[in-house]
């Protein structure tokens, strides 16, 4: 679905965001993880079409988005943290723009709405920042695009409101689709993600299935400091730990925070060697 081949991408300054990064995002939620000024954004753009890239491409459904031929347009939506919607509510909004996306669905924008207590005519002018940001999310799941690009969805959501977001993009995602999160707070929308990548200063560190990465490690903790481990951390008393998994059917749940901070340690190496260690059948 999105193919990313050799991309680079350098601003007019001189600034390299993305250098070289090859991979390959198919159907299913994706975590997209990184410190600020990774390059997150910038990729995100890319894909959107918004950002040509110095070198290489990024293929959407077999076409360069960066064309921004309409009938990619049509099948691809990015959601930023500072996004205006120029119109009195999302109702009105519906009528000037969802014209743009043939899979928009009423149905599901009114389903979204409901389940975060909204009717869609409240004036967004308004509104406090957190239910403008549910009435804009409720919008951008309804158009029910081939690609959504979400950057920080959760951000301004209370803790009642998270929950309902993780309740509409499992309940109105079609598994055919590609959903992209990029996000600081993984927690709120953990239980969903199929696939993490995670780039950092400019460069793929990795990306692969959440299964793959289960398969491969196994994420502990202890009160006590463990004999053998690829990285360890200790917090409030309590060491977290990475070994190798070596009995794939015993998986433990992805550590997202303990992964992340394993792979952009000195130990990295190691972890990304495991991480590229097949298993036996």
């Amino acid at each position: 679905m999105i193919q990313i081949n050799n991309l680079t991408y350098r601003y007019h300054n001189g600034f390299t965001a993305l250098s070289d990064v090859n991979c390959k995002i198919s159907s299913g939620i994706h975590l997209l993880l990184g410190e600020n000024g990774a390059g997150k954004t910038t990729f995100m753009h890319v894909i959107a079409g918004l950002r040509t890239p110095t070198q290489g491409s990024c293929i959407v459904n077999g076409m360069a988005s960066c064309l921004r031929n309409p009938s990619t347009l049509a099948q691809l939506f990015i959601y930023t943290d500072n996004m205006l919607l120029p119109c009195k509510n999302i109702m009105e909004y519906t009528k000037s723009h969802a014209r743009f996306y043939p899979s928009f669905s009423i149905e599901i924008l009114q389903e979204c709405l409901k389940e975060f207590g909204m009717t869609g005519y409240e004036p967004l002018a308004s509104l406090s920042f957190g239910n403008r940001r549910k009435a804009q999310i409720a919008y951008v799941i309804a158009l029910n695009t081939d690609v959504l690009l979400l950057d920080e969805p959760a951000n301004g959501l209370d803790i009642t409101a998270k929950q309902s977001l993780r309740r509409l993009l499992a309940r109105f995602v079609d598994p055919t689709h590609c959903v992209v999160i990029s996000t600081h707070t993984v927690s709120d929308l953990e239980s969903l993600f199929d696939t993490l990548t995670v780039i950092h200063k400019g460069q793929l560190i990795t990306s692969m299935p959440v299964w793959q990465i289960t398969e491969r490690l196994s994420f502990r903790s202890d009160m006590m400091p463990p004999q053998e481990y690829i990285y360890c951390e200790q917090e409030q008393g309590l060491f977290r730990y990475i070994v190798a998994n070596n009995n794939a059917d015993q998986s433990t749940d992805i550590n997202y925070q303990l992964l992340y901070n394993a792979l952009l340690s000195p130990m990295g190496n190691k972890i990304i060697k495991q991480l590229n260690t097949p298993t036996e059948s």
